[in-house]
């Protein structure tokens, strides 16, 4: 899942970013409102983690404006703990809302209930017939058997699951899995899906040649 952090204080930023990717999120970060609109524009992003008090213009400003471009799902992490002024954020269109100075896992927690209800999910399962991802434990299971996957196998796998049935281009899929400045192998995509075939089904990920990839929920 990648994620965009809008936090302009290096230290928390960067304590974030490197929590978050340990976490196996792809995050890029950026410290400024029209840098974030701009990204936005362009970029895939799955969730915003959006700081209120940017130094070009007020985060809400860009929260406002994200909301009349897309849906995509916003949290705010700010030190503005009065009442008014979280009903605001969550009135001009915040998913949520996060206090500083925060817990990480209560962060964390945030981010998977903001994405769940955005694909319509109550749980953090996602299951798909024999097939069960725990995306806060990071455990995938295949036929009721525990299957161990490496960070970038299981963020493909969780992209074509969040998508299933639906094809994904290649650059698409690139775009998710790597974040600015991550140099990405010529073929390091076939890999991670020939690994995936290789541990769980050879049919389950279906090539549709000259596109991309796509979980084929029948087979699963």
């Amino acid at each position: 899942m990648r994620v965009l952090l809008v936090e302009d204080d290096p230290l928390l930023g960067d304590g974030i970013r490197t929590a978050l990717i340990r976490e196996g999120y792809v995050v890029d970060w950026l410290t400024r409102g029209r840098e974030a609109l701009e990204a936005v524009k362009i970029e895939p992003f799955s969730l915003v983690v959006l700081d209120l008090g940017l130094p070009d213009i007020d985060g809400l400003a860009v929260l406002k404006e994200i909301r009349r471009q897309s849906a995509l799902p916003v949290l705010i992490l700010t030190a503005r703990d009065a009442v008014e002024q979280r009903i605001e954020g969550l009135d001009a269109g915040a998913d949520d809302y996060v206090l500083k100075p925060f817990d990480l896992q209560e962060l964390l927690a945030r981010m998977r209930v903001v994405t769940r209800r955005a694909e319509g999910r109550s749980t953090q399962l996602l299951t798909i017939g024999r097939l069960s991802i725990d995306e806060s434990q990071h455990e995938v299971t295949w036929k009721g058997e525990p299957v161990i996957l490496g960070r970038r196998e299981f963020a493909l796998l969780l992209e074509l699951a969040r998508h299933r049935d639906k094809v994904m281009s290649r650059p698409k899929l690139e775009s998710l899995l790597y974040g600015w400045g991550e140099e990405v192998g010529s073929n390091a995509l076939e890999v991670h899906v020939h690994h995936l075939r290789r541990k769980l089904d050879k049919q389950l990920i279906t090539t549709v040649r000259g596109i991309g990839y796509r979980l084929d929920s029948r087979v699963a």
